[in-house]
């Protein structure tokens, strides 16, 4: 059984919520209830068919969750959530970066591309393990989410870590958006010139290993090879936070394996996932 919001969650996101008047026609139905409606469903992982008689028409619910997806209300909220945050104090700037598999379930094929925003490939793949999207995301040391990037699943960690950075963006009252962490933690896959060369044009400290044919080749060419990169093994040891994250985020079912066929949907349904994380703070 899904656990819906508390009472203090609620509060938190009640207030950065659209106003239940629409444009057109009557008064959406009430927004916690569809909020738990579409927690209930990526929690479980059931179909849409099988909501909950409680929670009403999944007809609905589903277009709630399309329609605010596509606007950006989500990710709006979830940024909302980091803001506060960011400005009580109680988010860690230690940030993590990793990525990881899930498995595209059948009924997450087929969509067509229908808007500009959405990829072609909806960001599923194919891989060994059959059809597959790869969630890239970036966690800050006390094992919460701060962004999100999705690529087919076949996709290289490297390549996706530059549109994780320019997805870490937290609003602050006064100001530009803070968009640089302390420090940034990752591992061997991102062990590349390139993402050296990106943090520390931005003055940000990387802590990141070099893989065994690195060190090889950087011995190999002697002199020429240069200095190896400094590695701080100590704090490398806090990048288990992204890994503890992924783990918090996999706890629901309708995430550990994608059943959205549109990546815009099932990449709303992290945020909502990051929401409920960050409410309960």
């Amino acid at each position: 059984m899904a656990v819906p919001l508390s009472d203090a969650q609620w509060a938190r996101i009640e207030p950065l919520l659209p106003d239940r008047t629409p444009k057109r026609g009557g008064r959406w139905r009430d927004h916690r209830q569809v909020i738990d409606a579409i927690a209930w469903k990526f929690r479980t992982g059931a179909q849409w068919v099988h909501l909950p008689a409680q929670y009403g028409s999944w007809k609905g619910v589903y277009t709630r969750l399309r329609n605010w997806a596509i606007d950006g209300t989500w990710e709006q909220v979830f940024m909302a959530l980091l803001a506060q945050a960011d400005a009580e104090g109680d988010l860690g700037w230690v940030v993590a970066i990793d990525s990881t598999i899930v498995r595209a379930h059948q009924h997450a094929a087929g969509a067509r591309r229908r808007a500009s925003a959405e990829p072609a490939h909806h960001a599923i793949g194919r891989s060994r393990g059959g059809l597959t999207t790869k969630i890239h995301l970036a966690a800050d040391s006390r094992c919460r989410p701060l962004c999100f990037h999705l690529t087919p699943g076949q996709a290289n960690d490297a390549p996706a870590f530059e549109p994780v950075m320019a997805a870490l963006r937290v609003p602050r009252a006064v100001g530009r958006p803070r968009t640089r962490p302390v420090m940034v933690l990752a591992d061997r896959a991102y062990s590349s010139r390139a993402i050296r060369d990106h943090l520390r044009g931005r003055g940000i400290r990387a802590v990141i290993p070099q893989p065994a044919d690195q060190i090889a080749n950087r011995r190999r060419k002697g002199r020429q090879g240069g200095r190896p990169p400094t590695f701080d093994r100590e704090m490398y040891n806090r990048r288990n936070t992204v890994e503890r994250c992924i783990n918090r985020l996999k706890s629901w079912r309708g995430l550990a394996t994608r059943y959205e066929k549109t990546a815009t949907v099932f990449q709303a349904g992290l945020h909502i996932a990051g929401i409920f994380i960050w409410s309960a703070r």
